[in-house]
């Protein structure tokens, strides 16, 4: 039987159900993360075709550059989904998800660009000063 997750939004009005393995926690120290979610944005991802939605009609698009988007509920404005156009997998916040969630820390991304106010733990997963590698 394939693992089910569940979760949502904040206020319940996004939904969502994804089937299969989900892959291990990214946190991303970007910018870009840090303004969005007020510390650094921590999400997994599955590919689309594992990923249910209830409440769609609530799921509102920021574009946040020239090569992806941001879902976030319309609501409660609860972060949930970043999407790079074209690809085949949605990441999803790691916070959104129902406990237990079985997910576990994978990788720090973007850490050159985190915010002063805050270390990034030393949780024995690798630390990239940017992107991951195209390797890994």
């Amino acid at each position: 039987m394939k693992r089910k997750n569940s979760g949502r939004c904040l206020c319940g009005s996004i939904r969502f159900e994804t089937t299969g393995p989900l892959r291990t926690v990214t946190a991303c120290h970007c910018s870009q993360c840090r303004r969005q979610t007020g510390l650094f944005y921590v999400a997994t991802a599955v590919p689309l075709q594992n990923l249910r939605l209830e409440g769609e009609e609530k799921l509102s698009w920021y574009r946040a550059s020239d090569m992806a988007r941001r879902g976030f509920c319309s609501e409660c404005g609860s972060a949930l989904f970043w999407y790079a156009d074209g690809t085949e997998q949605i990441s999803i916040m790691a916070g959104a998800f129902d406990q237990p969630s079985g997910l576990v820390m994978g990788e720090h991304i973007y850490c050159a660009d985190k915010g002063d106010f805050y270390d990034i733990p030393e949780d024995g997963v690798p630390h990239y000063p940017g992107d991951r590698p195209a390797s890994v």
